[in-house]
């Protein structure tokens, strides 16, 4: 298969970013890779955020300012806009690993259905802390999420056609259970053994670290149990306590 070039469609959402946006901005504006479309969704923000995305209005390819719901609502707005063959997140303050990644990703000519890899966490000032508490394992399945997110929503890229809206019943969670919808679709799955994004650190689910850990028991009950989900969170919560004394950070 040559010239695989599919059009990948990344959304990035925003609420006051007027610290955050411009960086991840660039970081996918200068991709090596062609067949991008950019799209912009800000929840009617109040500092000078707009003004941000006016000065890169020509390599937008949409953008939107109105009042959401919530991240989940905004980014059900990105699904809505998209026209792309994959979806892809990088929301405002996160970044694309590399300028090549994408490029690096499709050279492998592999038609899969979803993408994935690895994300290191980054500071305020855009300095990498270490990677993500949670590997990704070498051949992930929707059965891999009953040991947490082990791959970051930020470095996984899915094919529109899998997806559904994200469910706004959970606040801080719902990509665990859209990422987990999608994988439970296929088994197509490519493990590009790359680093895909950079994932800036203290984001919404971290600041609701109890909250966001509740919906997330819910969901991996809902998809494997309670007694088995109830098993797996003695293992989570060992693997949890021992990074957290080692690394000082969660």
């Amino acid at each position: 298969m040559k010239n695989f070039s599919p059009k990948i469609s990344i959304i990035t959402v925003v609420f006051n970013g007027r610290q955050t946006l411009e960086t991840t901005i660039k970081s996918i504006i200068n991709q090596s890779y062609p067949n991008i479309e950019y799209i912009i969704i800000d929840g009617k923000s109040t500092d000078n955020t707009v003004e941000i995305i006016k000065k890169y209005e020509s390599q937008i390819s949409a953008w939107i300012s109105e009042p959401d719901k919530g991240i989940y609502d905004a980014m059900n707005k990105g699904i809505d806009l998209s026209t792309g063959d994959y979806l892809w997140y990088i929301n405002s303050g996160d970044e694309i690993a590399n300028y090549d990644t994408l490029e690096r990703i499709f050279a492998s000519n592999t038609d899969a259905d979803i993408y994935y890899g690895d994300t290191v966490m980054i500071d305020s000032l855009g300095q990498e802390i270490g990677n993500r508490r949670l590997t990704p394992p070498e051949n992930l399945t929707w059965k891999s999420f009953k040991r947490g997110m082990l791959v970051s929503h930020q470095s996984f890229i899915v094919k529109k056609k899998l997806i559904n809206h994200y469910n706004l019943t959970y606040k801080f969670s719902a990509d665990f259970e859209w990422c987990l919808t999608a994988l439970k679709k296929t088994d197509n799955i490519f493990n590009t053994h790359l680093i895909l994004s950079k994932f800036l650190d203290g984001g919404i689910t971290k600041q609701n670290i109890a909250a966001g850990l509740k919906e997330r028991f819910k969901i991996m009950a809902k998809h494997f149990g309670l007694i088995p989900t109830l098993y797996n969170h003695i293992f989570i919560s060992i693997k949890f306590f021992s990074f957290v004394a080692r690394h000082k950070r969660f």
